[in-house]
C-alpha cells in the first residue's frame, strides 16, 4: 500500500515537528499519511487537515487516538506530549460522535448491534476523555438503570458490568449514587450458584461490591446484610484466578468495615472447618508457592490474615484487673489444672489455703507476683491475651503443661525457667513478630499458610513455641540472668520457622526441632562472619579504605543501574481503589532513555513493547517520602509514603513520574541510580550498608598477607636520617 505524505503549515524554529503516520481501521480505500505534527498547533488544525486529505466531512466528528497495543486512548491537549518521533497515531471518530452512537444502539438497536454497540462501550470506557463525555450524556444513569431493570442479559450484561466497573474506577462519580435496587441487582449475581454464569459477570460484580463497601459512605451496611460470607466462600472454589482474589478482597473489605461484634462473628465463621478448609485447599494447596499463588492473592491472604488476628488486639491492649473476677478465675484454675488430679477432695484443698501453700504453687507456677498473680498481667502488650494462651495450653495439653511447671519446680531457683514469666515475654514476641495490632500495609504479602488451618492458630502457635523455649532453656543451660538472651535465640528460631512458609502446624513444630540453640548458633555465625564490617580504626585502614572507597562506589553505581536496564514492576496507585493494575520501567543499556508502560502482575515486557519514553536528560531531580506530587493528591491512600518516589523532569506538560516501590530494596535501588544518572550522590541505606561490607571484603581481601601480623593503630615512626650513607654490604 502507498503512503501519502502531507505537510502541515510551516511553523516557528522554536515548535517541536515531529514526524508520524495516521491511519484508519476499517477503512481500506484510505491510504496511510506519513505527516509532520507540529506541537504548537491545536489539534483540531490538525484532524481538519487529515480529513480534507482523505476527503472526510465534519472533521469535527473525528479525533486521533494512540494505537499502541496498551494504549489507545484519544489525544487531547493534555496528553499530547506523550507522542513521540515515529508513532503511529489512528484517525477515529471523536468521543462525541462515538458516544451518540452507542447510546442510540443500546436505547433502540437490536439485540445484535446493543451487543455490539456494549462490546465496544467496555473498551473504550478506560479512557478518561470517553468516559467524561459517556457520563455527561448520562450514559453511565443508562448503564445503570438496564442493569437495574434486568434488560440486560447474557453478553450484553457482561460487557454493561465491564463498562459500569470501568466508569467508576476513573472516580468522577461517586459510590454513593447507587441505589439498594441496584446494589441488590449485583448480589443476586453473585449469590445465584444455580444457574452458571460468565466469568466476567462474576468477577465485575465481586469487584463493584467491594468498591461499595470501601468507598461508599452508607451502603456497606446494605451489603453486609444482603451478602454471606459462606456464598463467597464457594467463589474460592471457582478455577478463576481473579474470580478468586475479588471474593476474598470483598470478604476482606466486609470484615475491615464492619464493628467489633460483626468481626467477631465473621472471624468464627472464617475459622470453621469447613471454610478454612475451603481457603486452604482452594488456594494454598493448590498453588507450589507464593509466586504462584499471584500477587494480589497474596496481598489478600496477607490482609485477611492480618485482620483476624487483628482481633486479639484488644485483649492484647487490655490489662488485668485484681478486682475482675473471670481472670481470677482462670489463675485458679491453671493452679488446679498443674497441682491438683481430678479426684482431689474439698478438704485437701481447704488444707493447702490454710497452709499459704497457694503463693508457694503460684511461685511454681513461674508468676513474678506470687502473692497476687494478676500483677502479672498488667503490662501491655500483651495483657490478657498471655493468660487467655496459658489457659490454652494448659487445658487442652494438660499433661504438656504439667510437665513443664513440675520439671521447673524441681530445678534451683536460679536455673528455672518460669512459666508464667516465660510466658508473658513469648506472647509479647509473638504479638511483635506477627505484627499484631498493626493495619495492613497496601503491598504486604507476607502470610503464614498454618493460621488457615486451624479454629484457635495463635494459641497453637503458643502451645508449641512454649514448649520449644524450655527446650531451647535447657539446651542453653540458662540461668534467670540469661532470661534476654533466650528470648533472642527463641525469637530467630520462630522468625526462621515461619519464614520457610510452613502448610501446617505439624510442619512448623518439624522445622522448630531443626533449629536448636547449636544450630541458630552456627547460623549466627555464619551470617556474622559473612557481613561483618571491618571495626579497625587503625590509621593505615582507614588510608586504604580511603584510597578502594571510590572503586566501591563505581561498583556499587553499576550494579545499580543494572537494577534499572532489568527493569522492575510497579503498583499503578489512582485516587481510588483499582487492582490489577501495574507498570513496568526499564533504562536502556546505554542509560539514556527510561522506557515504561503497563503491564500485568507476572509479563516481563521488553524494551520495544515499552511505548512511553522519557531521556534521562529531561529529569531534573528525584523527590522522595511526603514531598512527591502523587503523596498530596492521593491523600493517604498510600500506607507507605516512605517508599514513593518521584522523578521531578524540566517539561512544564508532565512535571513528575511518579512511583511507590513495592519494597525497601527496590526503593533504595532506584533512588540511587537515578541519582547515579544524574551524577547526584546515592544517600539510600541500602548504599550505605553496601559501601560497608564491600569495603570490609575488599579489605579482608588485600591483608590476607597480614593474617596474624598486629597492625598498630599509628604508622610506625620513621626513624632519623643516618649520619652517613656509607652501608656495609656482605657478599656470602
Amino acid at each position: 500500500m502507498s503512503v501519502k505524505p502531507i505537510k502541515m503549515p510551516s511553523a516557528t524554529k522554536d515548535s517541536t515537528i515531529l514526524k508520524i503516520a495516521v491511519e484508519m481501521l476499517n477503512a481500506p480505500d484510505k491510504v496511510p499519511q506519513l505527516i509532520e505534527f507540529d506541537q504548537s498547533q491545536p489539534l483540531s488544525s490538525i484532524i481538519q487537515l487529515l480529513c480534507k486529505a482523505w476527503g472526510l466531512p465534519d472533521p469535527v466528528n473525528y479525533a486521533l487516538q494512540f494505537s499502541e497495543s496498551n494504549n489507545q486512548n484519544y489525544i487531547t491537549e493534555k496528553n499530547r506530549n506523550e507522542i513521540k518521533n515515529g508513532s503511529v497515531l489512528r484517525l477515529e471518530q471523536s468521543p462525541a460522535k462515538t458516544v451518540q452512537d452507542i447510546l442510540s444502539k443500546i436505547n433502540t438497536g437490536t439485540e445484535a448491534e446493543q451487543t455490539a454497540a456494549l462490546t465496544k462501550l467496555s473498551n473504550v470506557s478506560s479512557d478518561l476523555t470517553f468516559a467524561l463525555e459517556f457520563i455527561n450524556k448520562k450514559g453511565l444513569s443508562l448503564v445503570i438503570n438496564n442493569i437495574e431493570t434486568g434488560k440486560f442479559k447474557g453478553n450484553c450484561l457482561k460487557y454493561a458490568l465491564v463498562t459500569f466497573v470501568e466508569l467508576m474506577d476513573h472516580g468522577i462519580i461517586s459510590w454513593d449514587i447507587l441505589e439498594n435496587q441496584f446494589i441488590n441487582k449485583v448480589v443476586s449475581f453473585v449469590s445465584n450458584q444455580t444457574n452458571a454464569q460468565d466469568p466476567k459477570i462474576i468477577q465485575s460484580c465481586l469487584s463493584i461490591l467491594e468498591n461499595i463497601v470501601l468507598n461508599s459512605s452508607g451502603k456497606n451496611s446494605h451489603v453486609e446484610k444482603e451478602i454471606t460470607i459462606p456464598s463467597l466462600i464457594s467463589h474460592l472454589e471457582n478455577q478463576d484466578r481473579i474470580i478468586q482474589q475479588n471474593a476474598i478482597a470483598l470478604i476482606n473489605a466486609i470484615f475491615s468495615k464492619a464493628d467489633l461484634t460483626k468481626k467477631k462473628t465473621i472471624a468464627a465463621t472464617l475459622c470453621s472447618k469447613q471454610v478454612r478448609n475451603k481457603i486452604y485447599e482452594n488456594l494454598i494447596t493448590k498453588n507450589v508457592s507464593k509466586e504462584a499463588l499471584g500477587t494480589e492473592l497474596a496481598h489478600q491472604l496477607y490482609v485477611l490474615q492480618t485482620l483476624t488476628l487483628g482481633l486479639l488486639e484488644p485483649k492484647m491492649r487490655l490489662r488485668a484487673d485484681s478486682q475482675e473476677q473471670e481472670s481470677q478465675e482462670k489463675i485458679k484454675e491453671l493452679r488446679k489444672l498443674a497441682f491438683e488430679n481430678d479426684n482431689n477432695t474439698n478438704m485437701e484443698v481447704t488444707t493447702r489455703r490454710q497452709t499459704g501453700s497457694l503463693s508457694k504453687d503460684y511461685k511454681k507456677l513461674g508468676f513474678k507476683c506470687e502473692i497476687d498473680p494478676i500483677k502479672d498481667f498488667n503490662e501491655t502488650p500483651p495483657g490478657v491475651l498471655a493468660l487467655d494462651c496459658m489457659l490454652y495450653f494448659a487445658r487442652n495439653y494438660r499433661e504438656d503443661y504439667t510437665k513443664i511447671v513440675l520439671r521447673n519446680s524441681c530445678r534451683a531457683d536460679e536455673q528455672e525457667c518460669p512459666f508464667g514469666k516465660t510466658s508473658v515475654e513469648l506472647v509479647k514476641l509473638l504479638c511483635d513478630i506477627l505484627h499484631i495490632g498493626e493495619s495492613p500495609s497496601e503491598q504486604g504479602q507476607t502470610y503464614h499458610p498454618l493460621f488457615f488451618t486451624h479454629d484457635h492458630p495463635f494459641e497453637e502457635l503458643f502451645r508449641i513455641c512454649i514448649v520449644l523455649l524450655n527446650k531451647t532453656w535447657k539446651e542453653m543451660r540458662a540461668t534467670t540472668e540469661d532470661f534476654v538472651k533466650v528470648l533472642s535465640v527463641v525469637r530467630e528460631q520462630i522468625s526462621r520457622a515461619l519464614a520457610a512458609s510452613p502448610k501446617g502446624f505439624d510442619k512448623f513444630r518439624q522445622k522448630i526441632k531443626e533449629l536448636t540453640y547449636s544450630e541458630i548458633t552456627h547460623l549466627w555465625q555464619q551470617e556474622r562472619t559473612n557481613r561483618e564490617v571491618w571495626e579497625s580504626h587503625a590509621r593505615p585502614i582507614v588510608e586504604l579504605k580511603e584510597k578502594i572507597t571510590p572503586e566501591i562506589i563505581d561498583l556499587i553505581q553499576q550494579q545499580r543501574l543494572g537494577v534499572l536496564v532489568g527493569g522492575t514492576r510497579f503498583k499503578k496507585y489512582m485516587k481510588i481503589n483499582r487492582k490489577d493494575k501495574f507498570w513496568f520501567v526499564r533504562l536502556s543499556p546505554n542509560h539514556k532513555i527510561l522506557h515504561y508502560g503497563e503491564c500485568d502482575e507476572k509479563s516481563t515486557p521488553s524494551l520495544e513493547e515499552l511505548g512511553t519514553k522519557l531521556a534521562v536528560a529531561d529529569i531534573k531531580c528525584v523527590v522522595v517520602g511526603k514531598e512527591c506530587p502523587h503523596m498530596k493528591d492521593l491523600k493517604g491512600k498510600i500506607s507507605s509514603p516512605h517508599l514513593a518516589f518521584s522523578l521531578i523532569l524540566k517539561a512544564a506538560e508532565v512535571p513528575s513520574l511518579d512511583f511507590v516501590a513495592p519494597d525497601e530494596q527496590i526503593f533504595d535501588y532506584w533512588t540511587d541510580g537515578i541519582n547515579a544518572l544524574l551524577k547526584e550522590k546515592m544517600t539510600s541505606k541500602s548504599f550505605e550498608n553496601d559501601l560497608e561490607t564491600l569495603l570490609s571484603m575488599d579489605i579482608k581481601v588485600r591483608l590476607l598477607d597480614a593474617e596474624g601480623i598486629d597492625i598498630p593503630q599509628d604508622p610506625p615512626q620513621i626513624p632519623p636520617e643516618p649520619e652517613d650513607y656509607d652501608f656495609y654490604y656482605e657478599n656470602n
